[in-house]
């Protein structure tokens, strides 16, 4: 099986404009391609993972990842797949979120000479003189084209400002420069970008001629999993100080029944003989799949020694390996009134809850147990020499911390 016949094999490739020239760049290791990242927050989220998994797929059989990080373009803001516009940032707030960035990413991609490099497409972008831009570039663009793109058409409705409108072009201008500075001959991205992407593919041909060769691709799934990056009580992160290694695990390990193979495929680096085997599973079997694809990608994000305690913590939760390193969340003297606190403060200082009314409902409906014990008073109270030992909290089935006073 070729590179790219495993790509198609694992659900990832979803349109293409020319198949035989990509499949022919890919399986060979001459792709120069490259993927955004706007860098709208500190950290990189489970949305982004689909993407990272391919940038090191492809390195890894010897194509070349150039990782664009959206500086310039995050002063505009991308209106794919949003119903309101983005808020503002700061250069100073979007250069921080870049320099997170390239310390996650570390983890996945190899950068150095001759291997993976990362720019910043604030460094031409901001310097861009807006009458050549619009003499230059302008002229390649068809206004009713970009108005029937997918990208526009949901916000036309509430109102697409001529900032977001402008989008397209920056992000089409990206490739036109990355095509010319270092010789990117492909770009990658989800189904939501499929127009800005076709643009900048036009955009090289009709300023460099039709014997550029400029491909596109996308993955079936990246747009849906930039919302892989939400969860009920918000965003899952690649910063184990956002989303602990053990809640991250969690996140996998919860997964639907109906989607645990289809994550395996796409997010894990396992044969696909052996992900083929597990097509057959069912029933108790799935659980084994998501301890599985939870296990592979804590190691990939955390290594193996988090993924080994995570793991060893899950299993706690089920009466196995009662030694395990549980997951553990701190109390101060001053989060105790009179020398105790109650059900409902512990159950949100643990972060098991977002609020005191979402852990009163928890506790009313009998979601909440103390040390295995069912609590079903909502001011039952816990001493300090009872914490300083330390309790097991347990919100559901699956969610729990020992909850300790330092």
């Amino acid at each position: 099986m070729t590179l790219y016949e495993e790509l198609i094999a694992r659900g990832l490739v979803a349109q293409v404009t020319d198949e035989a020239h990509i499949s022919d760049m890919i399986n060979n290791g001459k792709a120069t391609f490259y993927i955004g990242f706007d860098p709208t927050a500190d950290s990189l989220h489970v949305g982004h993972f689909m993407a990272l998994c391919l940038m090191k797929r492809l390195q890894m059989a010897g194509n070349k990842p150039v990782v664009l990080i959206g500086g310039g373009t995050a002063m505009i803001g991308d209106p794919s797949g949003r119903t309101d516009m983005r808020s503002m940032m700061t250069r100073e707030t979007i250069q921080h979120n870049c320099d997170c960035f390239k310390k996650q990413m570390e983890r996945f991609i190899e950068f150095g000479e001759g291997k993976a490099i990362m720019v910043n497409n604030a460094d031409w972008l901001l310097d861009l003189n807006y009458v050549e831009v619009l003499r230059e570039v302008g002229a390649c663009f068809s206004v009713n084209n970009m108005l029937r793109a997918e990208c526009y058409k949901q916000r036309m409705e509430k109102g697409l400002s001529f900032l977001e409108f402008n989008y397209m072009i920056m992000q089409s201008y990206d490739f036109y420069y990355l095509y010319q500075k270092y010789g990117c001959n492909m770009q990658f991205g989800g189904n939501d970008q499929w127009s800005n992407m076709l643009g900048g593919t036009e955009l090289i041909r009709r300023k460099l001629g039709k014997d550029a060769h400029a491909m596109t691709i996308t993955l079936l799934l990246n747009s849906e999993g930039k919302k892989m990056g939400k969860t009920a009580s918000g965003a899952v992160w690649l910063d184990p100080a956002k989303t602990t290694p053990y809640d991250f695990y969690q996140y996998w390990r919860n997964v639907e029944d109906a989607d645990v193979l289809k994550c395996i495929r796409m997010l894990t680096f396992l044969p696909m003989e052996q992900i083929e085997a597990m097509d057959s599973w069912e029933g108790s079997q799935l659980n084994t799949a998501k301890e599985i694809l939870a296990y592979e990608l804590t190691k990939l994000v955390h290594g193996e020694e988090e993924a080994n305690k995570a793991q060893a913590s899950a299993k706690a939760l089920f009466g196995a390996g009662a030694d395990a390193d549980i997951p553990t969340a701190e109390l101060a003297e001053a989060d105790l009134v009179d020398g105790a606190i109650d059900i409902l403060s512990i159950l949100v200082k643990a972060g098991l809850v977002p609020s005191k009314s979402e852990a009163r409902r928890a506790v009313e409906q009998g979601g909440v147990t103390v040390e295995g014990e069912k609590v079903t008073d909502i001011k039952a109270t816990y001493t300090a020499d009872t914490l300083k030992g330390g309790i097991v909290v347990r919100r559901g089935k699956k969610a729990f911390k020992k909850v300790v006073l330092n």
